[in-house]
């Protein structure tokens, strides 16, 4: 997955697929789309009936014949076809003409730290299929590190962590590369997984999957922080009854179902300077951790991190875009290499 800027400076697109949502980057013209990655597919016809935010408001709400479906999970493509039918009409036509007439459309896609071939052919052929005839991929800490301003080209250690839907990516960077990174399967979904599974067992109560973030009703105030509410009303359906309840629920028992998650993301940052050489890690008490990621947005998430790890921890700008926008910068030239001059003898 080694590519060097002068490659990326060539193509004209490129492409997040998230498990949560996909962005796509045309160079000349910035972040054209920004939308989740659901579509809704009648399973009669085939046909495709909705893409994006549209197709996201009908989980849960669809008849028997019609099936809401993610193709991309963990980052990583699992349905090729329905991702390639779900890219295509979220470009919507006009853009996929203007492509169709680059002579030889070059396209770069996100892949997750340490992906395996499959995954990475899986991306690849998803390119393919939009009219790409060349895919160059790029490991999404790199491209996340990048979109933040974070100086990945120089000779310091610095230290991102990637905070998706389906898992979380932790590494230290230095002159451009990965010195160390890990990978966990932890991610908002399963912090929002936790809280309903709270509520279910614990007050026997079942939260719709179209309300708002369960995150957000039950930890709304200071987030996972001991400065939030003392109790929270939640709206659901009991069940045992099937009819709609409102409960009262003591948000530090919620606070404590979080954490059990989140103690692998811990994990995973110990594991990570435990790994890293001292010099590196002697940088990384000044400049801190720096949170990207849609799931970086976790109220409390950041104070938690600095209050196990001892060490500075900043939210990017954008933490949701970051990623898109790194390789955005590298298609438009805007990132240059740091150029090591050999000595002559």
């Amino acid at each position: 997955m080694t590519v060097s800027l002068e490659q990326l400076r060539r193509c004209h697109v490129a492409v997040d697929l998230g498990a949560a949502r996909t962005r796509v980057y045309v160079k000349g013209q910035g972040l054209v789309v920004d939308e989740p990655s659901v579509a809704a597919v009648n399973t009669r016809t085939g046909a495709l009936i909705a893409v994006g935010s549209f197709a996201e408001r009908m989980t849960g709400r669809t008849p028997d014949y019609i099936r809401v479906v993610r193709p991309v999970t963990g980052g990583t493509v699992v349905d090729i076809e329905m991702a390639q039918r779900m890219l295509r009409h979220l470009l919507g036509e006009k853009l996929r003409r203007a492509l169709r007439r680059k002579p030889r459309l070059r396209a770069a896609a996100c892949t997750p730290h340490d992906a395996d071939p499959l995954a990475q052919r899986a991306a690849v052929e998803t390119m393919v299929g939009l009219g790409a005839r060349r895919v160059e991929l790029v490991d999404t800490l790199i491209a996340a590190a990048v979109g933040c301003g974070l100086p990945v080209e120089q000779p310091t250690a610095t230290m991102i962590m990637v905070c998706g839907a389906a898992a979380t990516q932790v590494a230290v960077l230095s002159l451009g590369s990965i010195v160390t990174a890990e990978r966990v399967a932890v991610g908002g979904d399963a912090v929002d997984h936790a809280i309903v599974q709270h509520l279910r067992h614990q007050h026997e109560l079942m939260l719709p999957s179209q309300a708002v973030r369960p995150l957000q009703l039950a930890l709304h105030g200071n987030g996972i922080t001991a400065n939030g509410p003392a109790v929270t009303e939640i709206h659901g359906r009991d069940v045992a009854t099937g009819l709609a309840r409102s409960v009262r629920v003591d948000t530090a028992a919620v606070r404590n179902a979080i954490h059990t998650p989140l103690t692998a993301v811990l994990d995973a940052i110990g594991k990570v300077l435990r790994e890293c050489p001292p010099d590196l890690v002697a940088d990384l008490t000044d400049r801190g951790i720096m949170m990207v990621g849609g799931s970086a947005l976790l109220p409390g998430l950041d104070q938690m991190l600095r209050d196990a790890t001892g060490m500075p921890v900043a939210i990017a700008e954008r933490p949701d875009v970051c990623a898109v926008m790194g390789l955005g910068a590298m298609l438009e030239g805007k990132i240059a290499p740091m150029v090591l001059n050999p000595l002559s003898e």
